[in-house]
């Protein structure tokens, strides 16, 4: 099933994870698989970051689960950067793509546009860079979002220690397109 939306219904988590309605509602009744109700009726309400969390906890093959485009927020301060990365992630890859030039537009486009991908440069300013991947992942809404830092600064070494910081991957610049293809791709396998 191609997930396109946020927020699922029982009968779509159902065929994602190929199971009846009534075992989503028993698995959503028993506090297990997190969500709300609509007020006013019995409706239930998945986030399908709650529900990605409760597959992977529970073992169930994430294949049932396609997420449509895949979103990219590009946060660079060199403008030039931005707008090709831009141009050649939507034109070649197809991607729906966002840029913002500092953290504070940053802050705010994850928060409006919720990217799958962020591609942080680093070296943004003055902890810009590391503020934002610490709002991404405190931010409930964004848990699937996975960081990609780019730099031309770093050593190996450096880059090693980005991991435990909440960055999910490394792109050294300068680098090709492809590279950053590969890297986006990589990053979305969600059963990784």
């Amino acid at each position: 099933m191609r997930v396109t939306k946020d927020v699922l219904t029982t009968g779509e988590v159902a065929k994602i994870c190929n199971v009846a309605p009534r075992t989503v509602s028993k698995w959503f009744d028993s506090g297990q698989l997190k969500g709300y109700r609509i007020p006013g009726s019995k409706d239930r309400r998945i986030p399908l970051n709650q529900l990605v969390k409760f597959m992977k906890d529970h073992g169930i093959p994430l294949d049932g689960l396609n997420t449509g485009h895949t979103r990219v927020l590009v946060v660079d301060d060199e403008r030039d950067i931005v707008d090709a990365l831009r141009k050649v992630l939507s034109e070649q890859a197809h991607y729906e793509v966002r840029t913002a030039l500092n953290g504070f537009e940053a802050g705010m486009e994850c928060e409006r546009f919720k990217p799958h991908v962020l591609l942080l440069d680093i070296h943004l300013g003055e902890g810009d860079a590391r503020a934002v991947a610490n709002l991404v992942r405190g931010s409930e809404d964004l848990q699937m979002t996975r960081i990609i830092a780019m730099s031309g600064k770093l050593t190996d070494a450096q880059a090693m220690q980005l991991k435990p910081q909440g960055f999910d991957g490394f792109l050294k610049k300068p680098f090709q397109v492809r590279q950053v293809i590969q890297a986006i791709e990589q990053s979305t396998n969600i059963a990784a």
